[in-house]
């Protein structure tokens, strides 16, 4: 019987720590970014990771002092990294390399304390130098455009207070939104949906993440994560990118999907290739 074969599901936005991640072995996500715990524990977390699924991380979430999610419930305090000052980033960003981070997560949100610009800009800058990308946690009024006018290559969440303005948005293409879509409440959701599909229409590029782990988001697939990527416009190939995105790891005797709930199915039923058959595709 002739199969389709897709990549493996990827997570771009998980928090291990607070998650049973054993549910995730042998399952259809094959990778996950961790973004934002406590770096000894993450960096056990990559090394011994779930059956079958390729951990990346990040580390800890960088602020300024006191901000956010410095606090939280949730947030261990050796999850979160106060930075000091612009020479103070410069030591965060080496910290990060030497934990071999994938990048380096920032948070902006505009009831917190936030780095002021320049440190910001010295963060970015020392990061790419690295090759680590930023990817920024923007919530609130203004916080798009700040990670923006820095320079940062990527926004965790796609964002949900407020509709974008046009010229950021246009200026925004340059960055990778993570969509994040279901941990929203309805109307939160449809602004990030509207927002997505404005930004897709001048080009941009959203991937699939889930925030697993802020509140009671499954371990494993996300359905109404990709329900509302499709709600948001993607379909076919560029949802099967979104949400795949990785060489094939799995194959199901069925259509390759064309919709939200084709891609949802089409999961349902997959089984992983051999892994000496995906060495030699």
């Amino acid at each position: 019987m002739t199969e389709t074969v897709l990549g493996g599901v990827i997570d771009h936005h998980v928090h291990l720590g607070l998650v049973e991640r054993d549910l995730l072995a042998d399952s259809p996500v094959v990778e996950v970014h961790d973004l934002g715990w406590d770096p000894v524990a993450a960096q056990g977390f990559r090394a011994n990771p779930p059956s079958g699924v390729d951990v990346h991380i990040v580390g800890p979430f960088h602020t300024a002092p006191g901000g956010y999610p410095t606090g939280r419930k949730w947030a261990p305090p050796s999850s979160v990294r106060e930075i000091a000052d612009a020479a103070d980033a410069g030591v965060a960003v080496r910290e990060a390399v030497t934990r071999m981070a994938s990048g380096i997560k920032v948070t902006l949100h505009d009831d917190f304390a936030n780095l002021s610009e320049e440190v910001l800009e010295v963060l970015v800058e020392e990061a790419h130098v690295d090759g680590l990308p930023v990817l920024v946690h923007a919530e609130g009024r203004g916080m798009v455009e700040l990670a923006l006018r820095v320079g940062a290559d990527v926004l965790v969440h796609a964002p949900w207070t407020e509709p974008v303005p046009e010229g950021v948005l246009a200026a925004s293409t340059q960055m990778t939104w993570i969509s994040t879509l279901a941990i929203h409440a309805p109307s939160d959701q449809q602004v990030a949906i509207d927002n997505i599909v404005r930004f897709r229409a001048l080009g941009g590029t959203v991937r699939y993440g889930t925030d697993m782990g802020n509140g009671p988001t499954p371990v494993g697939v996300n359905a109404e994560e990709i329900r509302a990527l499709g709600r948001a416009g993607l379909h076919g190939e560029e949802l099967i990118d979104a949400v795949t995105g990785g060489p094939p790891a799995l194959s199901a005797p069925l259509p390759r999907p064309t919709n939200a709930d084709e891609l949802i199915r089409w999961l349902g039923a997959a089984r992983r290739l051999p892994a000496t058959i995906q060495e030699d595709e």
